[in-house]
């Protein structure tokens, strides 16, 4: 198959979709566009990608899943094909090495260990696994590895698990709570623009150890209640638009009023 076959192949795969971004990134046939493009300027892309495969996930729609699972995996095309370029690594030995780490994590599948154990045992080896993959990789420091890149509850969650493995941890979910009052407090009484950002951090980084110790997924639940604010909120508009009316001509006190209407509708 010539070249031009396989960017037409319509079941070429993986290896289609390689040679496209080849192509993409021929420095004297391809898109300037994509020539111009870096790591650092992709992994903002990557991020959003990710994100859109969630939110496809989360509203069931397949369809959708199936398109953004493709954008995803071209993120990994892009950033193989700039390694490969720069002679540091391309999308087979990319492929090779998180086959090796899976391999190596799970020995009761793929080694001479038992099957037999719960799903809590498996995590606590899977972490005892990775934590001496850490330790082989010159990060033996409690924190080292956590990535910078994650969103910021999810971040704070893990670094303070982290932490709490090595015993850095309330016992009690009260002495937690304890602390989200002592926050509260010194953000009330901070003057300085600086120091109020610095409180506010403090707060919604002790609001992110509550939940973990609530066994609750801080990220997770932010997003339900956004999306509730906007379910209640487009609510109101509903029912100022009977009134032929909108928010921009309303006021506070109307709006509150319908606020609880819609919370009493929804019990």
């Amino acid at each position: 198959m010539d070249n031009d076959d396989l960017v037409h192949a319509k079941d070429g795969g993986i290896e289609r979709l390689l040679h496209i971004m080849r192509r993409l990134r021929d420095p004297l046939t391809g898109c300037p566009w994509d020539i111009e493009q870096t790591f650092a300027s992709i992994a903002p892309y990557t991020i959003e990608e990710a994100y859109e495969v969630a939110d496809a996930i989360e509203r069931g729609d397949m369809v959708d899943l199936k398109g953004e699972l493709g954008d995803l995996l071209l993120q990994t095309v892009y950033h193989t094909a700039i390694g490969e370029e720069g002679g540091l690594f391309t999308f087979n030995t990319v492929a090779d090495a998180i086959s090796d780490k899976m391999v190596a994590r799970h020995p009761h599948v793929f080694g001479d260990q038992s099957r037999d154990k719960s799903s809590e045992q498996q995590t606590t080896d899977w972490e005892a696994i990775k934590a001496a993959e850490r330790a082989n990789a010159d990060q033996a420091r409690a924190l080292d590895g956590v990535a910078l890149g994650l969103p910021a509850l999810t971040r704070a969650v893990k670094l303070q698990k982290r932490a709490a493995r090595v015993g850095f941890d309330w016992p009690e979910v009260e002495q937690v709570l304890d602390k989200v009052r002592e926050e509260i407090l010194e953000l009330t009484e901070a003057e300085s623009p600086k120091h109020k950002h610095e409180e506010f951090g403090d707060l919604i980084f002790v609001m992110a150890n509550l939940a973990r110790h609530m066994n609750i997924d801080p990220e997770q639940a932010l997003k339900d209640a956004n999306n509730k604010f906007s379910r209640r909120f487009r609510s109101i508009e509903d029912k100022l638009s009977l009134k032929n009316s909108a928010p921009i001509h309303s006021n506070l006190a109307e709006m509150d009023a319908l606020w609880d209407e819609v919370k009493r509708d929804e019990k």
